[in-house]
């Protein structure tokens, strides 16, 4: 879903993945599974997870496992080293973990997990309903750590069932990017971008382009790069869920949302479309599509700034606030936001000391150090003139307005997300590729999500008797 930073979906756990295995636990008919994940555990934590011997150097070592690899784990190293340099008590050493939410959860089964972990804000909610990791209210409390200290849209995404269960990392909010030769090329002030959606759907028809009949430009298009099909209601006022364990896909909202999404489909022929986009290269690689020029405008992140001044330094480009819907100019500034979070997994073996790095990385130097190093905003409520003087991102201050003032909304706070996200996009596909009608789509969807939504509330209920 995003690239690497906040909210990348990469690898990403599967929400039913710790529950059929707590079922497994649990069922005692279930001896051969049970044999099984016992030979399994004995490999992983006689192995992967084996006990590391005690420090020669005197210091509490916290272990700590980041998904991140690259410049982002590179980022993240900085803050490391300054944390561990600053005292002689507590030595952090990170490491570099690929699916770090499914060895987490195993590692945490096993009784031997990390002390700390870079996990995404969507896996919050599940592992709170496992109770896999620990409430951090008694610590934020007694540390003064607290929803002042951040924007309200970034705190919410660290608590379930009124306790916080994680402390930010780097966020993200997303906007319209676009390319200011193209408008230029197609005669559009390239200062103007459009303010409403129906004239971005107008730009984009201006800005699309042919080839003897061939497709060979594209003002917008809905599906790309498609890490938000499941929300394109939410930019016309509509809902996902009721917040009350009801999926409302069907809502008048979304289904108005997704015809426009299907309108710019019907326009440019389905069959043309599928043929230009299989041309489009990978995201990080000047053959994507944005950077490559085949896309005049697109949807992105906070994090695009980094991607267009590796791979096409001298693109001139632009970015605003994603348009509205002419007749609801009270959706304006509307934002989907996410976040990479710290957790403290259950049975931590060093729990206060990792304690003292997260509140660390909370600090405004930790937090603008990795923050500015990963190309995003902040997501604390006090920033330096200094992070914004000196930031690389020259549209760094739009993103961070519009996660502090903007209408912003995340996915549902639900265990099944994953699921729930397939379904959406199933009924993207169904509606861009295939034709379907978009309310009958989203009644397939919603008939699906409904029926696993149920599933697992009633089995979260009954842990709570």
């Amino acid at each position: 879903m995003y690239p690497g930073g906040a909210g990348s979906r990469k690898g990403q756990f599967e929400s039913g993945t710790y529950e059929a295995y707590k079922l497994k636990r649990e069922t005692p008919n279930s001896k051969l599974g049970a044999l099984c994940a016992g030979v399994l555990c004995l490999i992983l934590f006689g192995w992967f997870f084996r006990p590391e011997p005690a420090p020669a150097d005197g210091r509490v070592h916290v272990r700590y496992w980041e998904k991140w690899t690259g410049f982002e784990e590179d980022a993240m190293r900085k803050v490391v080293d300054t944390f561990n340099a600053r005292q002689d008590r507590i030595y952090v050493d990170m490491l570099a973990v690929s699916q770090v939410d499914q060895k987490m959860l195993l590692a945490t089964a096993g009784g031997n997990p990390p002390d700390v972990a870079g996990v995404w804000d969507s896996n919050v909610v599940v592992y709170a309903d496992y109770n896999a990791i620990q409430p951090l209210d008694d610590r934020c409390s007694r540390d003064g750590v607290g929803p002042e200290d951040y924007l309200a849209a970034y705190w919410e995404l660290c608590r379930h069932r009124n306790h916080t269960f994680a402390l930010p990392t780097t966020p993200a909010s997303v906007a319209l990017h676009w390319n200011r030769q193209k408008f230029r090329e197609a005669g559009i002030n390239p200062d103007q971008p459009p303010r409403t959606l129906e004239e971005l759907a107008a730009f984009s028809d201006r800005l699309t382009r042919r080839e003897g009949g061939k497709l060979v430009q594209s003002g917008f298009l809905p599906a790309e790069p498609g890490w938000w099909n499941w929300g394109w209601g939410h930019w016309f006022g509509g809902q996902l869920w009721d917040g009350r364990g009801h999926a409302t896909l069907t809502a008048p909202e979304n289904i108005r949302a997704f015809q426009w999404v299907k309108g710019f489909a019907d326009r440019a022929g389905t069959r043309d479309l599928q043929v230009f986009q299989s041309g489009f290269g990978n995201f990080s690689s000047p053959q994507n599509a944005f950077l490559a020029g085949q896309v005049a405008m697109v949807q992105q992140g906070v994090w695009m700034a980094n991607y267009i001044h590796n791979n096409n330094p001298g693109m001139d480009w632009e970015a605003a606030p994603f348009p509205f819907p002419e007749d609801r100019p009270d959706l304006a500034n509307s934002t989907p936001v996410g976040l990479d979070v710290l957790v403290i997994p259950t049975g931590a073996r060093h729990p206060e000391e990792a304690w003292e790095f997260c509140k660390f990385v909370q600090s405004q130097e930790g937090m603008e150090m990795l923050c500015a190093a990963q190309w995003k905003h902040s997501p604390l409520s006090r920033v330096s003139e200094r992070f914004y003087r000196e930031h690389r991102n020259k549209r760094i201050k739009l993103f961070y307005d519009l996660a502090a003032r903007g209408r912003t909304f995340a996915p549902p706070p639900v265990g099944i997300w994953r699921e729930w996200q397939d379904e959406m996009k199933t009924a993207f596909e169904n509606i861009w590729t295939n034709g379907q009608a978009p309310a009958d789509a989203l009644a397939y969807a919603e008939n699906r999500v409904q029926t696993k939504l149920d599933r697992y509330q009633e089995s979260i209920a009954r842990r709570y008797e």
